[in-house]
């Protein structure tokens, strides 16, 4: 029916009807009719600008923005609750995290919907349901255990952390939500939903409608978001300006737009965030056919200290400083356990290391994926920052970074090996199948993973078979990475997974699905840009086929 904004085959989720509204519903239609057809123009121009990158094997900063670049602007001042962002934890908006995340100490918690969610209807409702109550103070969580109830809620001893929205990225439909007859962007979804019922209640509360966004590849994303903002801004009666958006810098094309990114989102634009997994993924995704020199050692092997990788950071804080917004550092994955007290310790100083080189790069504050390391970021910023919310103040005119430098992933040192490719197989199969699942954020040896992680180890496989890479350490030194010794060395992976898991747990959970979707997307002869898009509409079809029995 034209003109409608519909559920399609969807099912039901406890408590849907406070954020499923007609009014709400009607607000993401016309978010949608106005704005995503630009989204499709868009997501071509990815397409456009790669193949043009596959041809000439390099990018470089935009001639036609250059004056952007020399003015002299800055963005919107920032609001009071979002002057110190030094420790920022991450995490999907279910009720447990929610509420530990925000009782943490952290002083903002990135409620994420996008890589450590996922978009089965039960998340993308239920999420919205969180946020609802937590913006209102009064979500609660009792845990069910055989040895009694665990009752969660929010403190009121301390400042909660200040809640700022993480949507889908632009590439990402919504399949349950129809818009005269078509699926709905899922970031419209995401930041409909959300802005259409708690914009107004955290104005009213002293705080705002806070989003990071992800996955950007152009200005030109950036320039749809920011007429987003203005456009629903205006539906709503909420004050220009009232949203503030930091973007994941995550891409590496939008590395070389970092400048026109802010200067399009200026009135709401708030920092800019060094996405150092995505980062890695996107290169390798953007240059996977130009030979050697893109080839990339084993994923653990490259750290933030690659001058590569460094460029890319230094710039970012320059380019922070210089207009006035902050920069965020990148993510500490660690996950306590407490079995193994001496390898988490050992991880914590690497992590503590990590913090301290951001901090006195000058980043105003980063990013921890567990409560645990709440302390161990806070103290390190701390010795930096003093009494102090942010270092904004501190430019790094010291920096100058060319395009050379931000593409010289050979700068990375370390080994291709058995090992590293084991791990890849592992981790892509063990996330993927907790993804099926519904899980979107899963500890793996001790590391927290996510889609960012999860999409750099499968196409790393993909390009080093494609690339004829050989192992340069290890046993297997000087022999080649084949198509055949991936699916050989993927049974032996899954046979390990199955008894790390349990084999009842492993046979009744979505593990072989994964596994043949891993293979699949590993060895295809055509790469796929997100592997999140056959996994969700191998969800999709299931959903369907189990409400068709």
């Amino acid at each position: 029916m034209s003109g409608t904004t519909q559920i399609i085959e969807a099912p039901t989720v406890d408590r849907s009807e406070e954020v499923l509204t007609p009014e709400a519903l009607a607000f993401v239609g016309e978010l949608q009719r106005r704005f995503g057809a630009r989204r499709d123009e868009l997501l071509a121009a990815r397409a456009a600008r790669r193949e043009e990158v596959a041809r000439t094997g390099t990018l470089d900063f935009l001639p036609g923005t250059a004056a952007v670049r020399d003015a002299e602007w800055s963005v919107a001042p920032a609001p009071a609750d979002l002057q110190d962002r030094r420790v920022e934890i991450t995490g999907p908006p279910t009720p447990k995290m929610a509420i530990n995340a925000l009782n943490s100490g952290a002083k903002v918690w990135l409620a994420d919907l996008e890589d450590a969610s996922t978009p089965h209807w039960r998340n993308v409702v239920g999420g919205q349901v969180v946020l609802r109550d937590a913006t209102r103070r009064t979500l609660a969580f009792t845990q069910r255990g055989a040895d009694g109830d665990k009752t969660y809620a929010l403190r009121t001893d301390a400042p909660l952390a200040v809640m700022v929205v993480r949507p889908r990225g632009w590439h990402l439909d919504e399949l349950h939500v129809h818009v005269d007859d078509a699926p709905a962007v899922g970031a419209l979804v995401d930041f409909g939903l959300h802005f259409f019922h708690n914009a107004a209640e955290l104005l009213a509360r002293g705080s705002g409608p806070y989003y990071y966004l992800p996955k950007m590849e152009s200005h030109l994303e950036a320039r749809l978001w920011n007429d987003v903002f203005t456009h629903a801004q205006e539906a709503l009666g909420i004050p220009h300006g009232s949203v503030r958006a930091t973007v994941l810098v995550e891409t590496i094309p939008a590395a070389f737009e970092m400048e026109e990114i802010l200067y399009e989102l200026r009135e709401h634009a708030s920092g800019l965030n060094a996405g150092r997994w995505d980062y890695l993924f996107s290169v390798i995704k953007y240059f996977r056919d130009s030979g050697p020199s893109f080839t990339l050692p084993d994923r653990g092997a490259i750290t933030m200290t690659a001058p590569f990788m460094r460029a890319y950071t230094d710039l970012l804080v320059s380019t922070c400083h210089r207009r006035g917004a902050f920069a965020m550092g990148g993510m500490a994955a660690v996950i306590p356990n407490r079995r193994e007290p001496e390898v988490t310790a050992r991880a914590f100083e690497k992590v503590r290391a990590d913090k301290q080189r951001e901090a006195h790069d000058g980043f105003d504050g980063s990013w921890v994926a567990h409560p645990d390391l709440v302390p161990v970021c806070r103290e390190v910023f701390d010795d930096v920052l003093g009494d102090r919310p942010n270092q904004v103040d501190r430019r790094r005119d010291d920096v100058s970074v060319t395009a050379a430098q931000l593409l010289d992933a050979s700068s990375a040192t370390g080994d291709v090996t058995e090992e590293g490719l084991r791990g890849n197989l592992y981790v892509s199969v063990a996330y993927v199948a907790a993804w099926l699942d519904g899980n979107g954020a899963v500890a793996i040896h001790n590391l927290m993973e996510d889609a960012a992680t999860a999409e750099i180890s499968r196409s790393q496989v993909w390009q080093w078979v494609r690339s004829g890479a050989r192992f340069t350490a290890g046993d297997r030194a000087g022999e080649t990475v084949t198509a055949d010794l991936v699916r050989a060395l993927l049974g032996e992976e899954t046979a390990r997974l199955r008894d790390d898991v349990g084999h009842e747990a492993y046979d009744v959970g979505s593990y072989s699905r994964a596994a043949e979707l891993v293979i699949e997307i590993a060895l295809g002869d055509d790469y796929v840009d997100f592997l999140t898009l056959p996994a969700y509409e191998s969800v999709v079809a299931a959903e369907r086929a189990e409400g068709g029995r």
